[in-house]
């Protein structure tokens, strides 16, 4: 990371959550139309969770791979970049290891499984940590604005 810790600030709740919001529009943008060209109307009638092959590779294989690989190349995401956040160590704030990303990524479905209170406790945490962070090791950082 090229900026010292002086120079950063910890994200919080509300930026983050308007990160998350427009990573998953523009995931939906691509998985939608795809799922209607594969299933048509019927897609939106289907109730089982795995709707066959397809379904599963872009339901869950595709974000999984795109979100892994912005993590990966460029330690964000499309929403992160919006807002000018990274992810980093919380030890070192140097990039994450692959190995903390992908326990980052388990760690989206343990904070949402109690009513979403992993990714709530980002608001009430000191260094902004949801539990997919605590359980990762990571933090969510920028640069500080100026006069700060």
């Amino acid at each position: 990371m090229e900026q010292t810790q002086s120079e950063l600030e910890y994200v919080g709740f509300w930026p983050r959550m308007l990160a998350s919001l427009v990573d998953s529009v523009l995931q939906l943008l691509v998985i939608i139309p795809i799922m209607l060209a594969v299933y048509g109307r019927a897609y939106w009638q289907d109730d089982r969770l795995f709707k066959g092959f397809s379904g599963v590779l872009f339901e869950w294989v595709f974000p999984l791979a795109a979100t892994l690989a912005f993590w990966l190349l460029t330690q964000s995401s499309p929403g992160k970049m919006m807002i000018g956040a990274k992810i980093a160590d919380a030890k070192t704030g140097a990039d994450p290891r692959p190995f903390q990303l992908a326990v980052r990524y388990i760690g989206y479905f343990v904070s949402a499984f109690a009513l979403c209170l992993g990714f709530i406790w980002v608001a009430f945490d000191n260094k902004k940590q949801g539990w997919h962070d605590k359980m990762a090791g990571t933090v969510v950082v920028r640069r500080k604005k100026r006069g700060r």
